[in-house]
């Protein structure tokens, strides 16, 4: 994702990609002065730089523990498509055709495919959405947050999540040079013998052509090499994950190399971090949440449970006022987490994640009961079976949260 991931809040994406990768074609759109929230919508701060994104991730959360989302919820989400397929961050009138200056981007529409995918009865936005991404794919095999600048790991991860929810086999899905996706992130990441950074994946090569280590990059790559997406299932019997050197990189190798250096970063205190916000008084690293949850998620599916237990056992201490803080997004990563990991998430460090959802958002049409994990999803019609790189802030959160998936930002681990 993950929106990986790592999700919630607060950099524009164009700035980001202006830093990453040069100019961008449209001007980043300005904050609404005072944010209007949709009803359907999940959220109280503005949704100019996130509705789509926080959207899917709190639809695909509340699927993955049983909750069935408010009709309008879905519809909302649904209704933010462009005519081509692709997703923007938001657009408040939907029924305004989008046009040259709306920004679709790939973190948008990727998130936006996994979540439909997982609540069902959405088949033909789901293609249209699969095929513009299809349709946006660099030469290298990999994705740009923005179609036309230049490739980076979390989009490129997250839309290898999009392609494997929808059916696709992201390995066959090839540029005109023949490249796949695995190529790409295979890019990105830094050997093992490395003198700093062995195993991990950077964000974009510098503009020097050099890697740098970056542990939201890492979380995002360690899944999109696995061909997973921002809900993965933990690794039954997995090894301990360490880096391998030699040959070619191969997505496996690429996937425990990187599992390996995020073990080792978290192994002090339990947590990644990210650089403290412009300005700040304190310019020490400050704890990144988000991004820890998102490497939760990636060490229980690449070596199993028990190799995220420290990250995982740090959030339940310590995520309760960060995900309060930063709404729908945070409590869906977190969930993603406990998921990943067989963690109770109405239990989780004393809170209740999946009621602190909800009350996030449109009230459910139905709350799965507590201890029933067996419940079968509707697959009929209407919604059917009801189930978050590059970076993006709010600017008018007021806060630094950081997004996942994985929307996210590059700045170096």
């Amino acid at each position: 994702m993950t929106f990986r991931r790592s999700a919630a809040t607060v950099l524009a994406a164009s700035a980001v990609l202006c830093a990453a990768a040069g100019p961008v074609a449209v001007a980043a759109p300005t904050p609404s002065p005072k944010p209007v929230i949709p009803s359907g919508l999940y959220g109280t701060t503005d949704p100019m730089y996130d509705g789509v994104f926080r959207q899917s991730l709190a639809l695909l959360a509340q699927d993955t523990v049983g909750v069935k989302p408010a009709a309008k919820a879905v519809s909302w989400l649904v209704g933010q498509q462009c005519d081509s397929g692709g997703f923007p961050a938001f657009r408040a009138d939907a029924t305004e055709p989008c046009n040259a200056k709306t920004m679709v981007d790939s973190n948008a529409t990727a998130a936006a495919v996994q979540a439909l995918v997982a609540l069902g009865g959405q088949d033909a936005v789901v293609k249209k959405s699969v095929d513009w991404l299809k349709s946006t794919q660099n030469q290298d095999g990999g994705w740009s947050y923005s179609p036309g600048t230049a490739t980076d790991s979390n989009s490129t991860s997250i839309v290898i999540g999009a392609l494997a929810a929808a059916g696709e086999k992201p390995g066959e899905v090839k540029s005109q040079k023949s490249r796949s996706p695995y190529d790409a992130l295979g890019t990105f990441a830094i050997p093992c013998d490395a003198k700093t950074g062995g195993g991990a994946f950077a964000y974009q090569p510098d503009k020097a052509g050099k890697l740098a280590p970056n542990g939201d990059a890492t979380a995002a790559a360690v899944l999109g090499a696995l061909g997973k997406g921002l809900v993965a299932e933990g690794k039954d019997g997995g090894k301990k994950a360490s880096c391998t050197q030699g040959g070619k990189p191969t997505p496996d190798m690429t996937s425990g190399n990187g599992a390996a250096y995020l073990a080792t970063t978290l192994a002090k205190t339990g947590h990644l971090d990210t650089p403290p916000m412009p300005g700040a008084e304190d310019t020490k690293p400050l704890p990144d949440f988000g991004n820890t949850a998102d490497a939760v998620v990636a060490l229980a599916a690449q070596g199993g449970a028990e190799q995220a237990r420290k990250p995982l056992t740090w959030l339940e201490k310590n995520s309760a006022g960060w995900a309060k803080q930063s709404g729908p997004a945070a409590y869906a990563q977190l969930i993603f987490a406990a998921h990943a990991t067989g963690t109770d998430p109405k239990s989780f460090g004393g809170a209740d994640l999946v009621k602190a959802l909800n009350a996030t958002g449109p009230t459910p049409e139905s709350v799965r009961p507590a201890g029933d994990k067996d419940e079968k999803k509707d697959d009929g019609g209407g919604f059917g079976a009801w189930w978050i790189v590059g970076i993006v802030f709010v600017a008018s959160a007021g806060a630094g949260i950081l997004f996942s998936g994985r929307k996210k930002k590059n700045q170096q681990r």
